[in-house]
């Protein structure tokens, strides 16, 4: 039976580090034959498990004796295997899914791509335009577009989790109007508005992204009548006046771009604007190893940077807000709560 391993010796770890791609290889081909959808409540002879998801029995044992030494299912003493909470996250229909998130964090580009941390360290560039002669959005949409399907779906499957926690945190007793920007499909403000039956929302993104906004939000959907969709860039401008702007997991763009979105902002609010940024911290977070390596992979992708507590307090601060708090929205999430000084 293969357990989970705890507190190897410094010279294992550092060979276990070394072998990373096979746990993420692992994780990526159980996600994309659907093991985790086989595997129901009771556990399954391994020869069983083959027949459902169309694999030879011994290399399916070999892929789940090695998963399983990560918590990622659980193998009896009789030889089955069994789910554990990790590998239900695999489902496509747990509520929690991260299925679309672990294909898209091991999507071919991220093969091609991390090998050459070491350039993108030694330059501060991404590596994307060398790889592949365009920016990394372009190069999804125009070249790998199942790719860039696994990316959209695993943004909305972010999006639908973080916004039940961000509502739930949030509150916006006495503000008639809130508005989400950057804030993609606008998960956030549907969420929120739902919790504020008489408030008004907007949602401000990129034209392209607001063609699929959540349908409620919509013409005729339910919140139509409180929701306005806004296309637009937030570093260009905001035409948006609303009482508390929320802004999600976008300000990982080089200094000067993050300095014209908050501008932006607080320039459309006025005096006494709340805003309140949420982001992934890279510090002072049960999240630290994810964050940290999705920090990476920005620098790798776009050139883009997830932020520290303190790089986030100075460009709030050099933007001309007041920040009031900082607290914890969830295990991986922080919001700064500021305002707009008189």
């Amino acid at each position: 039976m293969t357990t989970a391993q705890s507190a190897p010796p410094p010279s294992m770890r550092l060979r276990e580090l070394a072998f990373g791609a096979a746990c993420a290889a692992a994780v990526r081909a159980a996600a994309r034959l659907g093991v985790a959808d086989a595997l129901g409540d009771s556990p399954m002879a391994v020869e069983d498990l083959a027949a459902a998801v169309k694999t030879e029995p011994r290399p399916l044992r070999r892929l789940l004796r090695a998963l399983s030494c990560y918590g990622v299912f659980a193998e009896a003493p009789d030889g089955t295997f069994a789910h554990t909470d990790v590998s239900r996250l695999l489902r496509e229909d747990d509520p929690n899914s991260l299925r679309a998130i672990t294909l898209w964090c091991t999507e071919p580009w991220t093969w091609d791509a991390w090998p050459m941390l070491d350039e993108a360290v030694r330059t501060g560039r991404n590596v994307v335009e060398d790889l592949y002669g365009k920016e990394f959005f372009p190069y999804l949409n125009e070249d790998a577009p199942e790719s860039a399907d696994i990316f959209n779906r695993a943004m909305t499957t972010s999006s639908v989790q973080s916004a039940r926690d961000v509502a739930e945190f949030l509150d916006l007793t006495g503000s008639s109007s809130v508005a989400d920007i950057g804030g993609g499909q606008g998960h956030v403000v549907a969420s929120l508005l739902d919790k504020y039956p008489s408030m008004h929302g907007a949602l401000l993104d990129l034209p392209r992204v607001v063609e699929n906004a959540v349908p409620r939000l919509l013409a005729g959907g339910d919140l139509a009548g409180r929701a306005r969709v806004v296309p637009g860039d937030v570093r260009t401008s905001v035409p948006v006046k609303a009482d508390v702007y929320v802004i999600k997991n976008i300000l990982e763009w080089d200094d000067e771009s993050t300095a014209r979105a908050l501008r932006n902002v607080r320039e459309a609010g006025g005096p006494g604007t709340r805003v309140v940024v949420i982001e992934n911290l890279v510090d002072d977070s049960p999240s630290m190893r994810f964050s940290t390596a999705m920090d990476l992979l920005l620098l790798l992708n776009v050139g883009g940077a997830k932020h520290t507590t303190q790089s986030m307090v100075d460009r709030l601060t050099e933007a001309g807000l007041v920040i009031d708090d900082i607290s914890p929205v969830n295990p991986y999430l922080h919001a700064f709560d500021c305002h707009v000084p008189g």
